[in-house]
Formats: structure tokens, C-alpha cells, sequence
């Protein structure tokens, strides 16, 4: 049986529970994820929607370009999920809003041409200087 994950945002306003483990995860260097949530990277991972249950209310969002929505609490601020339109069938949730952010490990980095310079993450995932690609193609 698949573990239940839970999570919600700093004030409690927001809280959910998955019905699976997820099936990708990942860190983002993008310029819109660090300006949407405020930190130098997001941590990501990523669901069927349907695997996602929301206990009290789900995250309010904001179309950060025409495809994507980025969703947050409009308590807190908190940062909890992105949504790509061409995707309706996923749901991405930050890893950080986990009760438990041990729980899930990311895979792999995206869009580090973004990353500043000063940062240095010494891990095994693979990198990619812009969208995921074939891992011949870093």
C-alpha cells in the first residue's frame, strides 16, 4: 500500500492528503518559481490530480504566465502547488509543505542556467540547464 503523504501551508488554512506516493520529484532554478515563493529554489513533486485530497480548502491561484498557475494560501502566502494547463490530469506540490519533507526525495534539477552562482548543491541528481531532457543532453 502506497504511503499517505500530508502537508498544508504555515498558517493551517490549507491541508491535504494524498492517496499515493508521487510518482516524480524535483528541484526548479527557475526565475518564476524563486520570485513566486521567495527562495532561491522550489522542490517539487508531482501527482495525479486525482491523488490529491484537500481537508479543509484548496489553494487559491494565480496564472503566473497564460499555461501555468502557481497555487498559495491566501491567509499565509504559503507557496503549495503548481498547475500546467496542457497537464490537467497532474498536480505539483512543493515538497516543503510536507508534514514531513523527508518523506520525498527529488530526482533531478531543473533550469540551473537560473541558479546563482554562489550556490552549491552537491548532490547525485542529474541537471539541467533549462526543461528536463534526455539525460544524454544535460
Amino acid at each position: 500500500m502506497a504511503k499517505v503523504l500530508t502537508g498544508g501551508c504555515l498558517c493551517g488554512a490549507i491541508r491535504y492528503q494524498t492517496t499515493a506516493e508521487p510518482f516524480d520529484a524535483d528541484h526548479c532554478h527557475c526565475r518564476q518559481c524563486q520570485r513566486g515563493s521567495g527562495g532561491i529554489l522550489n522542490s517539487w513533486m508531482d501527482f495525479k490530480a486525482e491523488q490529491i485530497n484537500w481537508l479543509n480548502q484548496p489553494p487559491r491561484e494565480f496564472a503566473s504566465s497564460a499555461k501555468i498557475h502557481r497555487g498559495f494560501c491566501s491567509t499565509c502566502g504559503s507557496t503549495i502547488s503548481y498547475r500546467h494547463s496542457d497537464y490537467p490530469h497532474y498536480l505539483t506540490l512543493t515538497i516543503a509543505s510536507l508534514d514531513n519533507p523527508n518523506h520525498v526525495k527529488p530526482n533531478y534539477h531543473i533550469f540551473t542556467a537560473s541558479q546563482p552562482d554562489w550556490l552549491s548543491i552537491n548532490d547525485d541528481c542529474p541537471r539541467y540547464k533549462h526543461q528536463r531532457t534526455k539525460p544524454s543532453s544535460n
